[in-house]
């Protein structure tokens, strides 16, 4: 198996998967409970939380855990919504966002905040001039990735967030860092960020655990209610096998920070290499501004019918973001491409785990389908 759609999800680690099954199996107090056993699971939670905490560049009273990237998304959006619901005003966005941030911010439209979309350029960054064109006096929310999940553009969050906190002071900054973590250094003070999604089954933790970072003296209200745990921003008995799980991917995978990079790097520079001398009609999307994420679109060959031909080989990429499920990439539409280039658009998506090898099979896999599809 070939296995290159690393930004929809990732194989769980063995050690992490071994800590989400000492949790489960010996750590399986409820760790609200008084007793030993719960004493001994608020311990771990909190061991945890430091060791995620580290990964986002935060404190751990600054770190909730939650149940993906999509819901520390939704507290955010919905929490700062709240707090404004009496006044509205605007809020800012772009138009190449997950579908969390996107469908979120269509419904605050709905319920009345005037909410602004900012066009990327060709290589689809977001400029400081876009945003301050944008800013207004009743500005109350900015939110962007920091890492698209498509083209792996890196957006210039600390010239976006230095620039908000001059032109609208009273604004909050939300930054989707769920393909950053463990990708691109995470600062959210120096961002001047005050929140920040995050997600484990990007790296190697299993699905259903996600972090929120909130600036510390920043409250926000729930979305739902309940026990009080994560201080009540997020109620609901944790799950600590699987927060125990991603607190372990954080720490392998930062610690292997540099020479993860590095080896992504080289394979992304390999893929580059064999896309122009194997498939020379092949063009690339977007900046790529990280190695991890290569989107290239093979004119004359419709992704869906693509995918399917690398399917039959064992190849696994996507044409998009998973969430989109099959639909046509608004991304690419927004990077003012042809619909030749959107219609059969590849993404690759790289982890530490891939190989050359990998790499190979997917091209071998792009030439059948070029030949059978152009014929």
């Amino acid at each position: 198996m070939h296995y290159l759609d690393n930004a929809a999800t990732t194989r769980v680690l063995p050690e992490a998967a071994d800590a989400a099954l000492r949790a489960m199996c010996e750590a399986f107090g409820n760790p609200s409970s008084l007793h030993r056993m719960g004493i001994e699971a608020s311990r771990l939670l909190e061991d945890s939380r430091r060791t995620v905490a580290s990964a986002l560049g935060c404190l751990p009273e600054e770190t909730y855990f939650t149940s993906c990237g999509t819901e520390s998304t939704n507290i955010s959006l919905r929490g700062v919504s709240h707090l404004n619901r009496h006044k509205k005003g605007r809020v800012i966005t772009t138009e190449i966002e997950h579908a969390a941030t996107l469908n979120t911010c269509r419904q605050l439209a709905a319920e009345g905040f005037d909410v602004a979309f900012l066009a990327p350029d060709a290589t689809g960054h977001i400029t400081a001039a876009a945003l301050e064109a944008a800013l207004t006096e009743d500005t109350v929310l900015l939110s962007c990735q920091l890492v698209n999940n498509e083209i792996g553009t890196v957006q210039p969050v600390a010239e976006l967030g230095a620039l908000l906190k001059v032109k609208a002071p009273q604004a909050l900054f939300h930054i989707d860092a769920v393909q950053g973590l463990c990708r691109v250094p995470l600062a959210p003070k120096k961002w001047k960020c005050d929140l920040m999604s995050v997600s484990g089954h990007k790296i190697g933790a299993p699905k259903g655990i996600g972090a929120l970072y909130v600036r510390k003296g920043l409250r926000l209200p729930p979305l739902m209610f309940g026990g009080g745990q994560e201080k009540g921003l997020r109620p609901g008995t944790e799950a600590l096998p699987n927060i125990a799980a991603f607190a372990r991917a954080c720490e392998i995978r930062m610690a292997r920070f540099d020479e993860d990079y590095a080896y992504v790097a080289a394979l992304a520079a390999y893929l580059r290499e064999q896309v122009a001398a194997s498939l020379p009609d092949a063009a690339f999307n977007g900046a790529g501004d990280i190695p991890h994420v290569v989107n290239l679109s093979l004119p004359g060959c419709k992704s869906e019918v693509m995918l399917r031909v690398l399917e039959s080989d064992d190849v696994y990429v996507s044409s998009g973001s998973a969430c989109s499920k099959g639909r046509q990439s608004g991304v690419l539409r927004a990077l003012g491409l042809p619909k030749e280039r959107t219609d059969s658009a590849l993404r690759v998506s790289f982890a530490p785990c891939n190989t050359t090898e990998d790499v190979d099979a997917f091209i071998r896999a792009a030439q059948k389908g070029v030949r059978m599809l152009r014929r």
